[in-house]
């Protein structure tokens, strides 16, 4: 896609997300504008994240340009009819884990496209299984820090995802934070229209 129409903002600080757009051979500038991540409590499941990546998107709405499209994501895990974000802390990242252990969870990415007067969303859903995971490597895992910025605490392309995630179904780029295929498929739907 080198003759692009338009100029792709990504709106995220992520560099599982960035390194996926290089790797999609996209031209692209990052730039974040922070936002308070709250959502309503009454939400469940992709609501929130379609909810979180508008509200990502909202900074931009007053300053985009014809000729650009923002792009913002935002990955949840729904377990146990509850929404795991970032853990807060290494405590709150080992409750998550031991939770987790030995279930299935759904990895729920929303990715929103912005442009002048225009809003577009789509979400993607991965199932997760996990094994029994014993306390002390939880703790290790803990330990190293990894698990501090990502949904769920965990990374499935880390050591600890690769010794305890026995089953995926769906999406494997969703789980680490990019549904890349259907982005990749949705941005070249938008470039087409764009011309």
């Amino acid at each position: 896609m080198t003759n692009q129409s338009l100029e792709i903002i990504l709106a995220t600080g992520s560099p599982r997300r960035i390194a996926f757009f290089e790797q999609m051979g996209l031209s692209f500038t990052q730039r974040v504008i922070p936002v308070e991540e709250v959502f309503p409590e009454d939400l469940k499941r992709e609501s929130i994240a379609e909810y979180l990546v508008k509200l990502k998107a909202s900074p931009f709405e007053k300053i985009i340009r014809e000729n650009q499209l923002v792009i913002t994501a935002d990955t949840i895990v729904w377990h146990k009819n509850q929404c795991l974000g970032k853990p807060k802390n290494r405590k709150d990242a080992e409750r998550m884990l031991s939770n987790l252990s030995n279930s299935i969870h759904q990895v729920i990415t929303a990715v929103g496209f912005l442009q002048k007067n225009k809003w577009e969303c789509i979400h993607c859903v991965s199932e997760v299984s996990f094994t029994a995971i014993n306390p002390e490597a939880i703790a290790d895992y803990v330990a190293t820090g990894s698990p501090m910025d990502k949904a769920g605490a965990y990374g499935i392309q880390d050591a600890f995802g690769m010794r305890y995630i026995n089953h995926i179904k769906g999406s494997y780029t969703n789980i680490i934070g990019l549904p890349v295929a259907q982005v990749f498929k949705k941005i070249e739907e938008i470039m087409k229209n764009g011309k």
